[in-house]
């Protein structure tokens, strides 16, 4: 297949990292939200294990916040989730799957909660704002509901943390997951968590100014050159192998939250209404008919996914792969794919075809067990 071009026009946004990001001779980037997301620099394998040796930085601008604020923001934000959002403190983070009336996913944030009144949706590739403004002035709520200036840069790898404490001191190290607090960099504003698209640890810098945004940029880096720091993205064969499924990938809205395995994020009984209860309730009820799991072909090396691959079991298809990345760690392709309930065990096989080949996938847990 030949290269194609992605042509950068005003109809996409720029990011405040973006001439940096150039700069630094990105190869190939995707379309989110709207904005260019990088995806290699180099090749996925050699981005892998500098990765998970080093630190790196990320431009993620395009993982935009939708901001809830106002008398009745948690109201609204409990109402578009399953998960209960009120005991998340101030200063925290929460990952809460959104999901509809019918308990279709809608998209699977982190809820930071700013202050009582005010929280940010940091979200997956789609344009939640949209369906959150209806709800709101469906509901005749008393809340603002706008894209603040707020871009996101990654700090992620083992050396994350003495990274972040030589750039704002040996507080960083304290922070747990999924907390965060609010400092500046480079004179600019930021809130400062510790999360990130990857196991191997890390920080997201959400940066309130976009002006600052080469001057953040470069504080960054300037803090890493002595930890081998490299420019980077969230990684395909990383994110598999500690599990993390992508909102438009591996999921979408066509899917349930109850089949995407959301169950531990999800507070039936909560107090707050939320609109997906009686749906979720009824779902299960009657059943899963679908899960989201983990593939693994051991042994063997996959071609790249560009659409979904078909599995069969005993001649019969019951379900599609999504993800697929060649695991060093693992030395075996992993998938992610959505399969009926009754292949869903781990342990399970399935049978795939590629370009000819015929390949045995068995079902794994969680670990990759």
């Amino acid at each position: 297949m030949h290269p194609v071009e992605i042509v950068l026009s005003p109809r996409l946004r720029t990011t405040p990292y973006e001439q940096r990001v150039f700069e630094q001779g990105v190869k190939s980037v995707t379309i989110y939200n709207h904005m260019t997301l990088p995806v290699n620099f180099t090749d996925t394998e050699d981005e892998y294990r500098h990765l998970c040796e080093h630190v790196q930085v990320w431009d993620v601008a395009a993982e935009r916040q939708v901001e809830v604020s106002g008398k009745d923001a948690l109201e609204l934000v409990e109402l578009i989730t399953p998960r209960h959002i009120a005991p998340c403190a101030v200063g925290q983070g929460v990952y809460a799957p959104l999901a509809d009336q019918d308990g279709l996913v809608v998209n699977d944030p982190i809820i930071l909660r700013l202050a009582e009144d005010r929280f940010w949706i940091s979200i997956a590739d789609s344009d939640v704002m949209l369906w959150v403004k209806g709800v709101a002035y469906g509901r005749g709520m008393d809340v603002n509901v706008f894209e603040p200036d707020v871009s996101p840069l990654a700090v992620q790898g083992p050396r994350a943390d003495d990274l972040m404490a030589d750039l704002v001191g040996e507080h960083a190290r304290s922070i747990k997951f999924f907390r965060f607090i609010e400092t500046t960099i480079a004179g600019a504003p930021v809130v400062l968590a510790r999360s990130g698209w990857s196991g191997q640890g890390g920080f997201e810098i959400y940066l309130q100014d976009s002006a600052c945004g080469l001057a953040l940029w470069d504080a960054v880096w300037q803090a890493g050159q002595k930890y081998q720091i490299r420019a980077g993205s969230p990684n395909l064969i990383e994110r598999l192998e500690t599990g993390l499924k992508s909102y438009g990938s591996d999921m979408t809205h066509d899917d349930h939250v109850l089949e995407c395995g959301f169950e531990k994020f999800i507070n039936l009984d909560k107090p707050a209404e939320f609109m997906a209860r009686d749906s979720i309730g009824q779902f299960e009820s009657k059943g899963v008919k679908r899960r989201l799991v983990n593939l693994m072909v051991e042994n063997e090396r996959l071609p790249p996914l560009r659409s979904k691959w078909s599995l069969q079991s005993a001649g019969r298809v019951v379900g599609s792969a999504s993800s697929c990345a060649y695991s060093p760690k693992y030395k075996a392709s992993l998938l992610f794919a959505m399969v009926e309930a009754g292949a869903a065990a781990p342990g399970s096989k399935v049978e795939l075809e590629i370009d000819g080949g015929r390949y045995t996938a068995v079902v794994k847990g969680d670990r990759w067990q």
